[in-house]
């Protein structure tokens, strides 16, 4: 069952992040804590096809976690446990929403959300994180031309964070292009008007899609069933 988020439906891959969310609620004591860190730590490594991926989310999730556990620390009457438990509810709330995230395909999640939204909403959402997903490959792109030009960053700190600003307004220049874009193909193909439309790719549910929602379900509800142990 290697690489299970990579082949299960968009929606399941969002109720992950809104079942640990929810979960993270009932993360009141450092026991219920462990367990339930190590049952998404424990599905990670049988379902998750890039751990590289997962290590780097937790990396991110355990940073916020730092920061909560210090100030917990600090205000929270300097009582180790409490702030421990505290950091780790932050790791459940967010580390597996985060690595579930990057395993969304925007067309995919448009065929799915419209089954159930209002088309042109589903379109706008589709494209508009289609175009978020690709700024790193314009990031990648405005830095090849940059320095082919001769613009590239020099050594000096100063030099990297003016280089760093350029880069920024050049990004967001380049977004907005790209955005007036694809609003011009929209409207020229009718996105503003249409009150029907059709969708190339089907949204089907399969057994591995509702065995894999069971999963993510679970393991949110699992700190909430050791609470009431």
């Amino acid at each position: 069952m290697t690489g299970l988020m990579s082949k299960v439906n968009p929606i399941v891959l969002i109720v992950v992040g809104l079942a640990s969310l929810g979960g993270s609620v009932a993360v009141r004591s450092l026991p219920i804590a462990l367990v339930t860190l190590s049952a998404y730590s424990l599905a990670a490594i049988m379902f998750v096809p890039r751990p590289k991926w997962v290590l780097l989310c937790l990396g991110f999730a355990m940073l916020a976690a730092l920061s909560v556990t210090y100030s917990t620390w600090r205000l929270g009457g300097r009582d180790v446990e409490i702030a421990v438990t505290a950091g780790l509810r932050m790791i459940v709330l967010a580390w597996p929403g985060s690595v579930a995230a990057g395993f969304i395909d925007p067309s995919r999640l448009g065929d799915y959300l419209a089954r159930f939204l209002p088309d042109r909403i589903v379109v706008a959402f589709s494209a508009a994180l289609q175009r978020f997903t690709s700024l790193s490959d314009t990031w990648v792109t405005l830095e090849r031309t940059r320095r082919a030009r001769g613009f590239g960053p020099k050594k000096r700190p100063v030099s990297v964070v003016r280089y760093s600003g350029d880069m920024s307004f050049a990004l967001i220049v380049q977004a907005m292009r790209e955005a007036s874009r694809s609003s011009i193909a929209m409207d020229s193909r009718g996105f503003a008007t249409m009150t029907r439309r059709t969708w190339a790719e089907p949204a089907t549910w399969t057994l591995l899609d509702f065995v894999a929602l069971s999963i993510a379900l679970g393991l949110g509800a699992l700190p909430v069933v050791l609470i009431t142990l």
